[in-house]
């Protein structure tokens, strides 16, 4: 049956995109505590870590490419903030 194998794959592609979401979202709120902190030295390689997250995001189709450009600027511009 078509429809019970398009169930399969749904709910495997649910899981491993539920697994990209989960690790963008950690890289992310971890590079936001990060500038919150107030050093330089602990948000910069945060900041790093989360945007080649996203950028792997939209690799894998899990984010689109404007969602992820978007979420980059801001951490950039947060980080352009505290050195400034």
């Amino acid at each position: 049956m078509p429809a019970k194998k398009a169930a399969r794959q749904s709910v495997k592609r649910y899981r491993r995109n539920q697994s990209a979401r989960r690790t963008t979202r950690t890289a992310v709120a971890a590079a936001r505590r990060a500038v919150n902190s107030g050093d330089e030295a602990v948000a910069e390689p945060a900041i790093r870590q989360a945007i080649s997250v996203l950028d792997k995001a939209v690799q894998k189709g899990v984010l689109h490419k404007n969602n992820a450009s978007r979420r980059k600027s801001r951490l950039a511009a947060r980080l352009n903030q505290l050195q400034n």
